[in-house]
């Protein structure tokens, strides 16, 4: 058990949907992701790879920005990624409510995509991207705004945090990884990209910076 205000990466999420754990939407891309990866490890991963994943131009095409999101590299990097969207999606889809869920995990994985495919623009690289991270990173985003001091016990790291803290530190970590490549074959600027674009939907939606409108003097 964890102290009230916790939430351990080995906690089950509560909702009052009867007590479950799972919210549909987070309930949906779980049973999509596993799924497609189980066709993957049964032979189907270089068909799936080369017209689901996500291509530099040249290679690219348009469903791409969504369907790469649903592959996976292997078991771990499946895990990981579903953990994270289950322990802290459910919180923000009973929060927001499925529909603006859905529109901002979405949201998240295209803009990472176009992160990616940006960096890739730039630099020459010819290798496809894989992977729900982008959308999982914008979710870790949207935890730290809306529920700014909970504390995360993880894994990993077995000290409270708060979660605005954690985010802070978290999205430096990927900016540092990126700008120095030092850790290859993990796409750090597309994780960058889900937070950007989950940052500037939670500010569209509260109606703040940089979308607020300047209030009108009197005269």
């Amino acid at each position: 058990m964890f102290p009230p205000g916790y939430i351990g990466a080995s906690a089950m999420i509560q909702t009052s949907q009867g007590g479950s754990s799972f919210t549909p939407a987070v309930k949906g891309l779980l049973i999509a992701n596993v799924g497609v990866y189980l066709l993957m490890v049964m032979g189907y991963d270089r068909l799936m790879i080369a017209l689901f994943a996500l291509w530099p131009p040249g290679l690219f095409m348009p469903w791409q920005l969504i369907s790469y999101s649903f592959l996976h590299g292997d078991s771990g990097h499946l895990f990981f990624n579903m953990f994270g969207l289950w322990m802290l999606g459910t919180q923000i889809e009973f929060y927001w409510g499925t529909r603006r869920f859905l529109i901002f995990y979405l949201g998240c994985v295209v803009g990472a995509a176009a992160a990616q495919l940006l960096v890739g623009w730039l630099s020459g690289q010819m290798y496809p991207t894989v992977g729900a991270s982008g959308g999982v990173f914008g979710i870790l985003l949207a935890f730290g705004m809306m529920f700014p001091d909970r504390k995360l016990l993880l894994l990993f790291f077995p000290v409270p945090i708060k979660a605005k803290y954690f985010v802070v530190g978290y999205g430096l970590l990927e900016l540092w990884l990126g700008v120095f490549g030092m850790q290859t074959g993990v796409a750090h600027f597309a994780h960058l990209g889900g937070m950007l674009v989950g940052f500037l939907m939670i500010q569209h939606w509260r109606g703040r910076w940089p979308f607020s409108t300047p209030a009108v003097r009197d005269r």
